[in-house]
């Protein structure tokens, strides 16, 4: 299923990035009474968006690239200190669709679609979309929506939600649920979604000017959406279809932009790189795109032509040819001893030419160089696998941040080095983490079954798999149940 579907099927707003907010004397917004804030408490709210996020893996393809999703979080997190509510937990990741699109799910999940990365020219763009969700969350929009939007009771908002939970199980029957419980209230909710937006517009232009980012970007990004929309016909993107940017909100956007003292803010290296691995990662045609860096690498800064470069580097990688691609990482490596990107894709030449030596080495290198840099601590750690390294390989893992180790690719991997160990019973339970994670309740039910069959098992882990097993077995039979 299309993103785009399971979004519409939870009911929730696709928001697109406008806003502002008066830089001298900050915007005061009005308190709304949330009622959802006495409706679900914190765990439960953490509760729906765990679920969310971990069915979101069914119908999405979330990328797993470390560097990628580093990007993006440290961005995410840059901007969520300068919120408005900079407590509230946020989750930021990367939907590797061509769709213009971003959202904000329940618990705090932010994600942006690759197409939407790419169709940015700043990074202040890019973080004008992402400050507009944080926008959405920090003032409960989902849970307010729900609750004005057809003045729901208390307990109806508590159906409500559970039908938002549904629909991350079953999208079709969610919607279903959503639509009995909004019938008659269509023209409300299209006012308060409107409401919605000029209140996330306001915050989020706040949060984007404290987060040292250019507000001007933010009209700017909604200017070229609507100028797009006379390419697209029919197929307008979902992030214009939901919310169609007028004319008015330009003009409010760009009014609230000029408080602003102007400032040149230069894209970090980080933004031209994702972006520069992101289309090659998801070119059809890799000719053009090797003709788009060649071309990129004989203007600009001495940094964009270097990105360029790293840009040409990915295509020769992709194509398997090993030794140009080398070379030229070698060569940036070199030249920008303080950039990681760098050094991770000569390991990863070495490590997709199967030299796993070599990376190893390279990849123990830089993650000295750079410890807090998760995406090289995993790079290494499947390059010990691959080395036969196991126990270095699961010291090295278990120096990850925690929010990485709640991803399904850190369960994966510790599945495979206890495999190494010869340890299949505590394989079997990291797998079953693994697809747990991934949405896969029935397949993380049978790796405990099968944990659950090895001889000598521990008192303690005995009791770690049963609990784990009546948690899934629970799980499973409310999804039935609701179905």
């Amino acid at each position: 299923m299309k993103l785009t579907a399971l979004i519409l099927g939870l009911s929730l707003t696709l928001f697109t990035a406008s806003g502002g907010a008066i830089e001298i004397e900050k915007m005061q917004l009005p308190d709304m009474g949330d009622s959802a804030g006495a409706l679900i408490s914190p765990v439960q709210e953490r509760e729906f968006g765990e679920a969310f996020f971990r069915n979101l893996h069914t119908q999405a393809e979330i990328s797993q690239d470390l560097e990628i999703e580093q990007y993006i979080q440290n961005i995410g997190r840059q901007l969520a200190a300068h919120s408005d509510n900079p407590a509230t937990p946020f989750h930021f990741f990367v939907v590797m669709e061509p769709d213009i699109n971003a959202f904000a799910g329940p618990g705090g999940y932010i994600g942006v679609n690759s197409g939407l990365i790419l169709l940015t020219e700043s990074e202040s763009e890019l973080a004008s979309v992402m400050a507009h969700e944080i926008g959405h969350v920090t003032q409960r929009h989902l849970y307010r929506s729900i609750e004005k939007a057809s003045k729901m009771s208390i307990p109806t908002v508590a159906a409500t939600l559970a039908a938002i939970l549904v629909a991350t199980q079953s999208p079709n029957m969610g919607q279903a649920a959503l639509m009995a419980v909004q019938a008659g209230n269509i023209q409300f909710q299209i006012d308060f979604t409107r409401e919605h937006e000029k209140e996330a517009d306001r915050v989020g232009m706040q949060t984007l000017a404290d987060s040292n980012f250019d507000p001007r970007a933010m009209p700017v990004f909604f200017e070229k959406l609507m100028q797009s929309t006379r390419y697209y016909g029919k197929g307008v993107p979902e992030f214009l279809r939901t919310h169609p940017v007028s004319e008015s909100r330009i003009a409010d956007t760009r009014g609230r932009a000029e408080t602003y003292a102007y400032r040149q803010i230069p894209d970090s290296l980080g933004y031209l790189l994702t972006k520069a691995k992101l289309m090659v990662t998801t070119a059809s045609d890799k000719k053009s795109a090797l003709k788009h860096f060649a071309t990129l690498e004989l203007q600009g800064t001495t940094e964009q032509r270097a990105v360029a470069r790293y840009g040409i580097g990915l295509i020769h990688q992709d194509a398997q040819e090993f030794a140009q691609a080398s070379e030229i990482f070698q060569q940036l490596t070199d030249q920008y001893p303080n950039q990681p990107q760098y050094p991770f894709a000569l390991a990863r030449t070495a490590m997709d030419s199967h030299d796993y030596q070599k990376a190893s080495n390279l990849l123990s290198k830089t993650s000295e160089r750079f410890p807090s840099n998760d995406a090289i601590k995993i790079e290494l750690t499947r390059a010990l696998i691959k080395n036969s390294q196991p126990e270095r390989a699961r010291q090295v893992l278990q120096s990850m941040s925690d929010y990485q180790k709640q991803q399904p690719f850190y369960y994966e991997l510790l599945a495979q080095i206890h495999a190494d160990l010869k340890q299949p019973a505590e394989s079997h339970r990291y797998m079953a983490e693994y697809y747990f994670a991934s949405g896969d309740t029935e397949a993380a039910m049978t790796q405990i079954k099968l944990a659950r069959q090895e001889t000598d098992l521990s008192f303690q882990l005995q009791a770690i798999l049963n609990e784990r097993l009546n948690f899934f077995i629970s799980e499973e039979e409310s999804r039935k149940a609701e179905r």
